[in-house]
């Protein structure tokens, strides 16, 4: 008996292990290897058992250039001496798969994928594209490992966010994220289209939005830190995007199963719409798109200053027929059913300081300023409404109440989605605390300075649905990249990639699955994909952790890495370490001096991530010193 029960429990754990033995990302549901690999080759059919228009094009853009010359699509079913490729919806739905779910059956004989939809097809084919090795790219014969695969998303909603106010990106470059969020399953791009820095999205009604908002003077330096701008300067930076090219992005999305979410930040972050409409802020003073140069100050317990206004005015009736102008054109060019407002960030002083406001404060008997951005909101809210849209809106439209039926998206940590929750609005957890990709993601030694640090493994932790909120109103989750510091589409790929991997196996994939280790061991896979077909990702986790803390008078270094079966070496005698240089073993102290200190890992005898150099009084100041 107890020999039965051990060869039980070995079957079990074998099992266990098999299921483990892939790198696909996000993780899907149910994977479980079978004997054997099927070998695709240019002798491979397709077959497209059903004639549905969408299901062919998607299935067209898959293949047309696989193996080069692309593999041959027919709705006719090859004969038995043929391997081929299956892609079927089912005839019979199968409820546990829903809208985006999948099987995938991989044998010596067959691939078959079905799907109750096309969508649920269309990433199955994603993760068909998983399963090939990475000699795919210039092998003729390639041998997929047998396995069954039943998958489908824990939500609906699977966000990133793409700041082009910051910094313009081509229609191309917005083309190519679009192509890589949809590599791993995400469905929706959310576009922050207006800033402070920039106005990209072309409204025929009102031109000077791009012939003034759209364009700014050219800076150099720190993002923040740059000059201020005058009244007599050129403004060759920036572009925006013409209403033909916003169509054309949305249909290349929608081809790949991407909905765009356009944001208009209203009423704060407005200072590209007042540099085209100045006579729209309570001072109606002339302006200039921000360059990136300063002009808030924070205190520190998150309160702000404002130095010059970049707030609509929310008691001049004129702003809101401008802004029904805008979106009464953005309700027309997007076909999905939100749209976002901001309403973050908003300063109140100038609105405190003008008498019309205080008017306005007084005959709708507002009693403060939080109340005042309310009235904003609820009035845009009837706007978006009354254009057949819903509104979305960052996480301090609930400040002061907020109107039945608008969406929240909490970004101040979790918080404000618990209490919108509560209260019975849907919700988009996006916390700043797990899924802003401006954060650094490595050594600070080593990355563009930010303010805030994100690791892949903070990251990982992302839960969408805490407990004590019925997770009903949780629509899903997304992370989001501001571009103050990303000037182009390569850094944007190195902030987004491997921590968009995490996100989006918060939001698809069951979380009683979540292991960081299988997780960080298939994110490692992923980075020769992206080496292999030359896209930037950012390989911080594979950097030590250096932490210091003063005992007394002594300066004590902690050495760490998130990852398995790494050793660390460092040096503090200026020398560069390496694998004979002494071994990191435990906590040591600093020895006092004007010492550099160098850190460095391996694994197996192989470098793996950066050396980082730091000064003693780098390591003083991690000290809190």
């Amino acid at each position: 008996m107890m020999k039965f029960k051990t060869t039980s429990f070995f079957i079990f754990l074998m099992s266990l292990s098999l299921q483990a033995q892939h790198s696909i990302i996000p993780a899907p549901v149910s994977y479980v290897i079978q004997k054997g690999s099927f070998v695709l080759n240019q002798n491979t059919k397709v077959y497209l058992v059903n004639s549905n228009p969408e299901l062919r094009q998607i299935t067209n853009l898959h293949f047309s250039s696989f193996l080069k010359k692309g593999l041959a699509i027919s709705q006719k079913k090859p004969d038995s001496n043929t391997k081929y490729i299956t892609i079927e919806l089912n005839k019979t739905l199968d409820e546990t798969l829903g809208k985006e779910g999948y099987t995938l059956d991989v044998s010596e004989k067959a691939v078959v994928l079905k799907a109750n939809t096309v969508s649920g097809l269309f990433y199955a084919l994603q993760t068909f594209d998983q399963l090939l090795p990475l000699e795919a790219l210039s092998s003729r014969n390639i041998a997929i490992p047998a396995c069954k695969i039943k998958d489908y998303p824990r939500f609906g909603w699977r966000g990133l966010m793409l700041d082009v106010s910051r910094h313009f990106f081509t229609t191309n470059e917005v083309k190519e994220y679009i192509d890589w969020m949809s590599k791993y399953k995400f469905n929706v791009l959310h576009w922050h289209l207006t800033d402070d820095n920039g106005w990209r999205i072309e409204i025929k009604a009102l031109p000077k939005l791009t012939e003034i908002g759209a364009w700014r003077v050219e800076r150099f330096g720190s993002f923040g830190e740059r000059e201020a701008p005058n009244q007599e300067e050129k403004t060759p930076y920036g572009g925006f995007y013409t209403q033909d090219e916003i169509k054309d992005i949305i249909k290349y999305a929608a081809e790949r199963q991407i909905s765009i979410l356009p944001e208009i930040d209203v009423p704060g972050h407005s200072m590209a719409l007042l540099a085209a409409y100045p006579e729209l802020s309570t001072k109606k003073e002339p302006k200039m798109v921000n360059p990136g140069s300063n002009f808030s100050e924070w205190h520190g317990d998150g309160t702000f200053t404002m130095k010059i206004e970049n707030s609509l005015n929310p008691s001049d009736e004129k702003v809101y027929a401008i802004l029904d102008t805008i979106f009464g054109e953005i309700a027309s060019l997007f076909p999905g059913q939100y749209i976002h407002v901001g309403g973050d960030e908003c300063y109140h002083g100038y609105w405190e300081k003008d008498a019309n406001c205080q008017a306005l404060m007084k005959r709708e008997n507002l009693k403060d300023s939080k109340e005042l951005q309310s009235y904003f909101i609820k009035k845009i809210e009837k706007i978006i409404t009354s254009k057949g849209k819903k509104m979305i809106g960052w996480d301090e439209i609930l400040d002061g109440g907020l109107a039945d039926g608008v969406a929240v998206m909490s970004w101040r940590g979790i918080e404000g989605g618990i209490k919108a929750a509560k209260m019975g609005h849907e919700v988009v957890m996006s916390p700043n605390t797990y899924t802003y990709l401006d954060y650094i993601q490595g050594d600070n030694s080593v990355e563009v300075p930010v303010y805030a640090s994100l690791t892949l493994k903070k990251t990982y932790e992302f839960e969408p649905a805490p407990d004590g909120i019925d997770p009903k109103y949780v629509l899903g989750g997304q992370a989001n990249l501001w571009t103050e510091k990303v000037p182009t589409i390569q850094h944007a790929f190195y902030m987004t990639y491997p921590r968009a991997f995490a996100t989006i196996e918060s939001v698809w994939s069951p979380s009683k699955n979540k292991n960081w280790d299988n997780f960080s061991s298939r994110v490692e896979k992923h980075f020769k994909r992206f080496d292999t077909l030359e896209k930037p990702i950012c390989k911080a986790v594979y950097d030590p952790i250096v932490k210091t803390k003063m005992d007394g008078e002594k300066m004590i270094c902690t050495l760490s890495n998130e990852l398995s079966n790494v050793d660390i070496y460092y040096t503090i005698d200026g020398s560069f370490p390496a694998k004979y240089s002494p071994k990191y073993t435990s906590p040591f102290e600093i020895p006092k001096g004007e010492i550099t200190f160098r850190v460095v890992a391996y694994r197996n005898g192989v470098q793996i991530g950066r050396m980082l150099t730091l000064s003693r009084e780098m390591l003083k100041n991690r000290a809190g010193k």
